[in-house]
């Protein structure tokens, strides 16, 4: 059974699903344009009344829990996020929630959640759930990040043209070395050595991963290690980052871009690819916290510029945010289409959780706070112009 599966509450004597729900659960719902047991795709259906006071006294984590637990449904939960984000509606938490938010924030700006001593709970949490969920899920090279679909019909190719663009963003030549923050399982380490002719050091948190990505890279000149990124030595011509940054955390971006600066070789160039927000935010979402990425947490442009200036230029800053979407939305349905293969060794609990999980990302990504940021960085002594690399539709 996957590491993700919480404990399952026990059931109590609750209202019926039939009882009228609190009309300010109704007034806030009605600014996203979602209506409780309407007929729309996008409309909650309620099973059990338990429901709405999971919501007014846990707000997002009670409504992820009571999705996992059964207590509702909704045909379309990728457009009921989308609606409900668009309208801010965390920011319209009343009572009991709107005190757990600000608990959440204080214990944000108190802690280092993403201290060395934390690093490697992101990886024993999400991604050591089981190799078996992401090889079905995603593509054939296993690439855990946004797809680039500017010109792509698929997930496959449009996971291929995102790693080629990364490789030409980072004018990588035959010979160089290339490090590899956060390598998931070696899909981009093991392309990189392939098709451009690179020696690879890639860097992971995750048992799992480093254990199949091994496998996947062996005979190429690529090296894969459990470490922390805070830990390594050495220097490169090229660093490249996918995914991982949005696990660093603020109280660390100095220390990370600092890192990256000593290793990376005087005019060398460092590609950053970071799901970011449109407006910084003090806390994460508790329910994603708990069940998803524990200790996350999503930059802002400011956030990142902020630590990068003094350290780096920035040569390119390319957002294709969108793209996250339609691929959650393809993840999803692999999901779906291999649970058949999957149900055996995980409960439908777990089932539920990772659709909610994709889903409300979708809807995340589709409202337009959800950002994709791929950013180069070079420092001051780099002299050669930079020119942008970008697909265009064929």
């Amino acid at each position: 059974m996957g590491s993700n599966e919480a404990t399952l509450p026990s059931r109590q004597p609750s209202p019926r699903s039939d009882a009228q729900p609190p009309k300010i659960i109704e007034e806030l719902l009605a600014h996203a344009d979602v209506r409780i047991n309407g007929s729309r795709p996008w409309d909650i259906q309620v099973r059990d009344a338990r429901l709405y006071r999971r919501v007014l006294t846990q707000w997002s984590l009670g409504l992820g829990e009571a999705y996992m637990d059964g207590d509702w449904d909704c045909e379309q939960l990728d457009e009921l996020f989308h609606r409900l984000t668009r309208t801010d509606i965390e920011s319209r938490a009343v009572g009991t929630a709107k005190l757990r938010l600000a608990l959440e924030t204080l214990r944000h700006s108190l802690l280092n959640l993403q201290s060395q001593g934390r690093a490697f709970e992101v990886g024993e949490k999400h991604y050591d759930a089981g190799n078996d969920v992401f090889e079905r899920m995603l593509d054939s090279r296993m690439i855990y990040s946004c797809a680039y679909w500017e010109r792509a019909a698929d997930l496959e190719q449009a996971q291929l043209d995102k790693l080629e663009m990364i490789c030409r963003k980072l004018q990588l030549q035959p010979g160089e070395t290339l490090l590899d923050i956060g390598c998931g399982w070696g899909g981009l380490a093991r392309f990189a050595a392939e098709r451009f002719g690179v020696r690879v050091v890639g860097v992971t948190v995750s048992k799992e991963q480093l254990a199949l990505g091994q496998q996947r890279c062996a005979g190429l000149p690529v090296e894969l290690k459990l470490l922390d990124y805070r830990d390594l030595q050495g220097q490169f011509d090229k660093i490249v980052s996918v995914g991982m940054f949005e696990h660093v955390g603020p109280k660390n971006y100095e220390v990370y871009f600092d890192t990256v600066r000593r290793l990376l070789k005087p005019g060398g160039l460092f590609l950053l690819h970071t799901i970011g927000i449109d407006v910084t935010s003090p806390r994460t979402d508790p329910w994603i916290d708990r069940y998803i990425f524990p200790n996350g947490k999503l930059p802002s442009a400011v956030e990142i510029a902020r630590a990068v200036e003094g350290r780096f230029l920035v040569e390119d800053w390319h957002n294709f945010g969108p793209d996250y979407d339609r691929t959650l939305m393809a993840w999803h349905a692999n999901f779906e289409r291999a649970w058949p293969q999957l149900k055996d060794r995980y409960p439908q609990r777990f089932q539920r959780m990772f659709r909610y999980y994709l889903l409300c990302c979708a809807g995340f990504f589709r409202s337009r706070q959800g950002q994709l940021w791929q950013v180069v960085l070079a420092g001051r002594e780099r002299r050669e112009t930079y020119r942008s690399v970008r697909f265009s539709a064929v």
